[in-house]
């Protein structure tokens, strides 16, 4: 089944206790697709500069990702610079450059009007919104993700977004921030009050709970023996999730939505093994078979008496 992502293509430098990196790959559209890739093609819209290396671009199309619907304009990339300690849940923001993702307003090809499953990457509301406009028929799942900075800002409007989508991805403090609730139960049951049928939360080193109206579903993070670099991985979680379920082209029952779960958490467990894209260019399906069956382990228990 088709599969669109909408989202941001931008360039990093990282500081972690583990190295530094300038100028790397990043971006909510880049890292979904990476990771959907793996279980089927991509159609990506999104902008990047002048001085975007044409390296990425190829490493994606060889991918399977269709980038008919990236731009490249006038002027330098979206850039963003940050930095980790020891506690690698929490960025600090050193730099954000917007550049040409400043005037970004997505554009859907015609063949790109139709996707099967829909990614809304975290961009303003207003474009998620337009970006819905455009489809010409309705997907099978619309999901989106956002972050604090729409959420204090366009609060009203990302509400508006919200009430038009099936999936929300959200982190713990961003869902507590949205609700105005600081229990995440709450909070979430306040996200499926607003329109979305899902909502799963992103919980860092801890995993990630799916809610469904009347279900929770809680997925584990893979133990790593290292972890070099969270960025990215929230986004990966989301390619997938959401491109485990493409690949199936299953109905969206409870099984096949735990199943997308663990496969996101495995996806975002690669992720963080490497900077940037690293650890996803020498990544094989057969490492993510493996640890999909790894993950089957670490919750199977024989029932208690």
């Amino acid at each position: 089944m088709s599969m669109l992502v909408v989202g941001s293509v931008a360039l990093d430098s990282l500081e972690t206790p583990f190295g530094v990196r300038k100028d790397v790959p990043g971006g909510s559209a880049t890292f979904f697709s990476t990771a959907a890739s793996f279980f089927g093609p991509v159609q990506l819209v999104g902008v990047v500069g002048e001085d975007f290396p044409e390296e990425p671009l190829r490493f994606l199309a060889d991918r399977g990702v269709d980038l008919a619907g990236l731009t490249r304009a006038q002027g330098r990339t979206f850039r963003w610079s940050g930095r980790y300690g020891y506690d690698l849940n929490e960025a600090q923001t050193l730099d954000t450059q917007l550049n040409v993702f400043g005037e970004f307003r997505p554009e859907l090809p015609e063949a790109f009007r139709r996707p099967d499953f829909l990614f809304l990457g975290n961009i303003h509301p207003e474009l998620q919104g337009q970006v819905l406009d455009q489809v010409a028929a309705r997907p099978k799942l619309v999901a989106m993700d956002t972050m604090n900075f729409w959420i204090e800002g366009t609060r009203e409007k990302l509400l508006e977004v919200l009430a038009r989508v099936d999936l929300l991805f959200i982190n713990d403090a961003e869902v507590r921030q949205l609700s105005r609730e600081h229990n995440v139960v709450k909070a979430a049951r306040f996200v499926l009050a607003h329109g979305p049928t899902l909502v799963v939360v992103k919980r860092g080193e801890y995993g990630a709970l799916l809610f469904e109206k009347e279900q929770v579903f809680a997925a584990p993070a893979y133990p790593l023996d290292e972890v070099f670099d969270p960025t990215g991985a929230g986004d990966s979680f989301a390619g997938g999730f959401m491109g485990f379920l493409a690949n199936r082209g299953a109905d969206l029952d409870a099984d096949s939505l735990r199943q997308a779960c663990v496969a996101g958490s495995t996806l975002a467990s690669f992720c963080v093994e490497r900077f940037s894209l690293d650890r996803f260019r020498e990544l094989t399906r057969r490492e993510i078979d493996e640890r999909l069956a790894a993950f089957r382990t670490l919750t199977d228990f024989r029932p208690i008496a």
